[in-house]
């Protein structure tokens, strides 16, 4: 319907399977794979932080693409998650378009529920350039922000801070 309301006839080659590509990049972007979750008993008590995933989304209001980038870490206390996991929890979060600001607190929350409530804090920090920015309307190339924190990152600024410097370090991905 799509492209019919575009003025191409869907019978050209070129078009022909265009709807089972773009039901195959949806399905690429949004359905993650079974993923096990092995958490390990570990000691360590400072910030664990990965920084710096780029990954792709849709605009729910627009459907137009998201490129983002995020940087994620939390505070073990007595149990800490495998690594290569963190950027999976991400993708394992976008299971359709969502807002930024959604995305960022889901994030937070997933990490809390792997690791069974025990994170004496957790933080996200999300970068965004919104292809209904940059193509339509304002037609801008701003980027948008979005952080969220919990535990000691919310009540110790300098926790915080640390973070957020590590975060937006140079070589960040971006």
């Amino acid at each position: 319907m799509i492209l019919e309301g575009l003025g191409v006839d869907p019978d050209d080659s070129n078009f022909r399977r265009t709807p089972h590509r773009v039901a195959r990049v949806y399905e690429e972007m949004f359905v993650a794979p079974k993923t096990e979750w092995p958490v390990f008993d570990e000691d360590y008590t400072d910030m664990v932080i990965m920084r710096g995933h780029t990954f792709w989304s849709l605009c729910p209001h627009h459907l137009l693409p998201v490129r983002l980038v995020a940087s994620v870490g939390y505070i073990p206390r007595g149990k800490v998650i495998g690594a290569s996991k963190l950027i999976r929890l991400i993708h394992d979060c976008i299971r359709k378009p969502m807002t930024q600001e959604a995305l960022t607190a889901s994030v937070i929350a997933h990490i809390r529920h792997l690791t069974v409530g025990t994170p004496e804090g957790e933080a996200v920090f999300m970068e965004g350039r919104h292809g209904c920015f940059e193509i339509r309307g304002v037609r801008s190339d701003a980027s948008l922000i979005t952080c969220k924190f919990s535990g000691r990152f919310e009540s110790e600024p300098e926790l915080q801070r640390r973070f957020m410097d590590l975060a937006r370090a140079p070589g960040n991905g971006r």
